[in-house]
């Protein structure tokens, strides 16, 4: 069945590693004759919440006039969210928290997703991504009826467009592909 997937790219580089994951990632669900469109949050005006709760107030309608708003109706007509970050003092990165934050504005509307997690690191060891999926599952443990799809660990990579040359970028087409 074709999945509406929406990308939210985190990266603040235009061809980062993490990036470069998210369009492998959406080459292979196209493929898999999936709808695919990708946000790059850093080409977007994405305040921070002023946690003034006029959202709550207003049916979802938050007091900060930005891209937002049409970001999470995206979010809301998509079956499949893919959220990549690169690790930033092992959490997500700026431009990630701020959307995460503003979802506040209709976290009871985003239901019935199914996650996929992407993060690259310029560090190798074990854990360096705990906080980092840590960050992303807890919007997701927030949201009425979210599924886990997979995640993708990009280590040791720092250079932009060190990941090409690593066999995650096979793993990051093949699970854009099985998106079912």
């Amino acid at each position: 069945m074709n999945k509406r997937i929406c990308i939210l790219a985190g990266s603040p580089r235009k061809n980062g590693n993490s990036a470069m994951l998210c369009n492998e990632f959406a080459r292979g669900a196209k493929d898999g004759g999936h709808s695919v469109e990708t946000i790059f949050l850093r080409d977007k005006k994405i305040g921070y919440c002023l946690a003034c709760y006029h959202c709550k107030k207003s049916e979802g309608v938050c007091a900060i006039n930005d891209d937002m708003a049409d970001i999470l109706d995206k979010i809301n007509a998509a079956d499949v969210i893919v959220m990549a970050s690169p690790v930033y003092f092992y959490s997500i990165d700026a431009q990630m928290k701020a959307l995460i934050d503003r979802c506040v504005a209709r976290w009871l509307t985003i239901k019935d997703k199914t996650f996929y997690y992407i993060m690259t690191a310029a560090e190798d060891s074990v854990t360096v991504m705990d906080c980092t999926l840590d960050c992303f599952r807890g919007l997701a443990k927030c949201l009425s009826g979210s599924i886990e799809g997979g995640v993708l660990y990009g280590k040791g990579v720092y250079e932009a467009g060190a990941i090409k040359k690593l066999p995650i970028m096979k793993k990051a087409y093949e699970m854009g592909r099985s998106v079912s």
